[in-house]
C-alpha cells in the first residue's frame, strides 16, 4: 500500500479509534499506542486493538460498520459448503476473508478489516466480479475456515476409517504428533480465545456418539457452538492436556490442571477438568479472566444498606461470617472481594483455597492438596502457628474443617468462609447436622450471607413492559402504582440474547440475641427465617425483584434462581 493510500486509511482507522474512545471502549492512551505502531507493510490498526486486548473485537466490527454503513456477519450466516473453490485457503486465512455467497454479478465477502482494499481487488480480479464486503470478527471468520477449508493434517484425521481412527487412540505417540500439529494448535486457539471474546466462563468440550459438540457458558447458560470435526475430537483433548501438563495416556481416570495463555494482549488463567466417558473424554475449561473480575461490592449486587451491613460484619475483630449458596453462584468472588476490603498493612491475611482462582497481592494463599495430605483442615492447622489476623476458607466440607475454623474464631481470629447452602437460615440447620456443638454457634458465628446469580438485561435492547393484572401478587410481591417490569430482547450488543453480564441477588442474616436463642433451642429453618425477616432481613427474592423492578434483570430470572429457596 502506498503512503497515500495508508494515510487515508489510517485516517479512517483514528477516526474510528475516536468514536471507541468516546463511547468508553478504548482509552485514549491505547488508542495512540495501537496508532504508533501500525504502519504501512506492518500490523494493521484495527487488528492490534484487538491482539493487544485493548478493545473486544466485537466493539471493533459494530464500529467499523457503523462508520462504514456495512453489514455485520456471524456464524449463522457463514456457508455449509466453500461457494467460491478458485480462492485458495491459504489466502483466504491470511487476509481474513470468507465468501459468503457467489451471486451472478457479486460477491458476499466477510471480512476483518474491510478498508483492505488490496484484497477486494485481488478477488475482483480473480472472480470478475464485484465485492459486496460484510464486516466479521477474526475469531468468526477463522473458526469457519478451519471447517470449511480444514488444514491437510486435520482432514487426513477426519478421513480415517474407524477402527484406523481408534487404533490412533491407542496409539500416545501418534496422538502427541497430532496434538502437535500446526491445525490442531490453531483449533485449541481458537476455541480459547472465541471464548475470551464472548465472556464465558467455561468451555465445555463434549465428544458424543454422532459428533463432538462445543459449548460456552455465558452470564450463566450454555450455548452451542461451531464445532470441528468430530475425528479431531481426541487430537484436540490430547493438545488441551498438553497445555495443562496433563498425562495423555491416561485417558480411564479424570485428572485436573491448569492452563495460562496469553489471548488478546492480556494472561489468562484456566482449570482444565477431564471426565473419560462412553464416547470419549469430556474436557471443562474454567476461564479465569483476571480483566474480567470487579471486586466492588457495589457491582456484585450489593446495595448501599447491604453494604454497609455486611462491612459491619466485615469490620469484627472475630468471629465467623459465612457466604453461603449452590456452586456458581459467585460465593469466591465474594470473598476475594472481602479479603480486598480487609486488605491493610497492619494485617496478616491467609487464605486456603481449592484451587486458588485469582493471585492477591498481600494475601498468603495456600492450594489445598488432598492427594498428598494436605487437606483444608491439615492446612489450617498450620496456618494458625503463623499469626494470621484474617483467614479465609474456601469451603467447609466436613465437621474436622469447621471445628478448625471455630477453634480459630474463638482465639481471636476472624475468619471467612462458603457452605453449601440454600438459605442464610438453612445454613444453621446444616452446621448443628454437622455435629457442630450449638454453644460454638452462637459463641462465633457473627452473621450468614447467601447469594444467587441472575443475569443481567442487556441496556442496549432492554423493553419495559406492564405486567399482566395480579401477577405480581400471584408471586408475593406488593404492586405500588405505576408498575412495570423489564425483558430481554435481544440485539448485536449482547449477541441477540438479552442479557449481558450477571448479578448477585443477596440475603443476609447478622445474628442477633433472638436468633442466638433460637439456635441454642434447635429450632426450624423456617422460624429463624420468620425472625430474621422481622428484624430486617430482606430476602433473596426480595432483593431480586427490586432489581427487576429497576430494570437490571427480569422477574422470570429471580423466579428461576430463587423459586427452590
Amino acid at each position: 500500500m502506498d503512503a497515500p493510500a495508508f494515510a487515508a486509511k489510517n485516517s479512517i482507522e483514528a477516526e474510528i479509534g475516536e468514536v471507541l474512545v468516546a463511547s468508553g471502549k478504548l482509552s485514549q492512551a491505547g488508542l495512540e499506542r495501537a496508532l504508533r505502531l501500525s504502519s504501512p507493510g506492518g500490523e494493521r490498526f484495527l487488528a492490534l486493538l484487538s491482539k493487544l486486548g485493548l478493545v473486544s473485537e466485537r466493539d471493533v466490527a459494530e464500529a467499523l460498520a457503523a462508520r462504514l454503513g456495512l453489514a455485520l456477519a456471524g456464524p449463522s450466516d457463514f456457508p455449509d459448503a466453500p461457494p467460491l473453490e478458485e480462492l485458495g485457503a491459504n489466502f483466504l486465512r491470511h487476509a481474513k476473508v470468507l465468501p459468503l455467497a457467489d451471486e451472478p454479478q457479486a460477491i458476499h465477502l466477510a471480512m476483518a478489516d474491510p478498508l483492505d482494499e488490496v484484497t477486494i481487488r485481488a478477488i475482483e480480479l480473480k472472480a470478475q466480479k464485484r465485492v459486496v464486503p460484510r464486516i466479521a470478527t477474526v475469531s468468526d471468520i477463522e473458526a469457519a475456515l478451519e471447517r470449511l477449508y480444514p488444514a491437510p493434517g486435520t482432514a487426513a484425521i477426519a478421513a480415517e476409517p474407524a477402527h484406523e481412527a481408534a487404533d490412533a487412540h491407542r496409539d500416545v505417540e501418534r496422538l502427541k504428533d497430532l496434538a502437535s500439529g500446526a491445525p490442531v494448535i490453531r483449533l485449541a486457539n481458537q476455541l480459547i480465545a472465541r471464548a475470551v471474546e464472548l465472556r464465558a466462563s467455561d468451555i465445555h468440550i463434549e465428544p458424543r456418539e454422532h459428533g463432538l459438540a462445543v459449548r460456552y457458558r455465558i452470564d450463566g447458560a450454555l450455548q452451542d457452538m461451531e464445532a470441528p470435526p468430530a475425528a479431531t475430537g481426541p487430537a484436540l483433548v490430547s493438545r488441551l492436556k498438553i497445555m495443562a501438563r496433563l498425562d495423555i495416556a491416561e485417558r480411564r481416570l479424570p485428572q485436573d490442571g491448569r492452563i495460562r495463555v496469553p489471548v488478546r494482549g492480556r494472561q489468562i488463567d484456566m482449570r482444565v477438568s477431564t471426565v473419560p466417558t462412553i464416547n470419549g473424554e469430556n474436557v471443562v475449561l474454567r476461564v479465569l479472566d483476571r480483566a474480567s473480575v470487579e471486586l466492588e461490592f457495589a457491582k456484585l449486587g450489593f446495595d448501599g444498606a447491604l453494604e454497609e451491613s455486611f462491612l459491619k460484619l466485615l469490620d469484627q475483630p472475630n468471629g465467623i461470617l459465612l457466604v453461603t449458596g449452590p456452586t456458581g453462584s459467585g460465593k469466591t468472588t465474594t470473598l476475594y472481594t472481602s479479603l480486598r476490603h480487609l486488605n491493610l498493612p497492619d494485617k496478616k491475611l491467609f487464605s486456603v483455597e481449592d484451587p486458588v482462582e485469582y493471585q492477591l497481592d498481600g494475601v498468603s494463599q495456600v492450594e489445598v492438596r488432598p492427594h498428598i495430605g494436605m487437606s483444608f483442615a491439615h492446612v489450617l492447622r498450620s496456618i494458625l502457628r503463623q499469626d494470621p489476623d484474617i483467614i479465609m476458607v474456601g469451603e467447609i466440607r466436613d465437621r474436622e474443617t469447621a471445628e478448625i475454623a471455630i477453634q480459630a474464631a474463638l482465639t481471636g481470629h476472624l475468619v471467612l468462609s462458603t457452605l453449601h447452602t440454600n438459605s442464610a437460615a438453612g445454613t444453621v440447620t446444616r452446621l448443628l447436622d454437622m455435629g457442630i456443638p450449638d454453644y460454638l454457634l452462637t459463641s462465633t458465628l457473627n452473621g450468614i450471607e447467601a447469594q444467587r446469580l441472575v443475569r443481567r438485561l442487556c441496556t442496549e435492547c432492554r423493553e419495559a413492559y406492564e405486567p399482566v393484572t395480579g401477577f405480581l401478587e400471584q408471586i408475593g410481591a406488593a404492586r405500588p402504582a405505576g408498575t412495570r417490569l423489564w425483558r430481554a430482547r435481544g440485539c448485536a450488543s449482547c449477541n441477540g440474547t438479552g442479557f449481558r453480564g450477571r448479578v448477585s441477588i443477596v440475603e443476609l442474616m447478622p445474628m442477633s440475641p433472638a436468633l442466638r436463642r433460637l439456635v441454642l433451642a434447635h429450632a426450624e429453618t423456617q422460624e429463624i427465617e420468620q425472625t430474621a425477616v422481622a428484624e430486617g432481613m430482606r430476602t433473596m427474592f426480595q432483593s431480586g425483584l427490586a432489581l427487576a423492578l429497576g430494570g437490571t434483570t427480569t422477574v422470570e430470572e429471580v423466579l428461576r434462581a430463587t423459586r427452590a429457596v
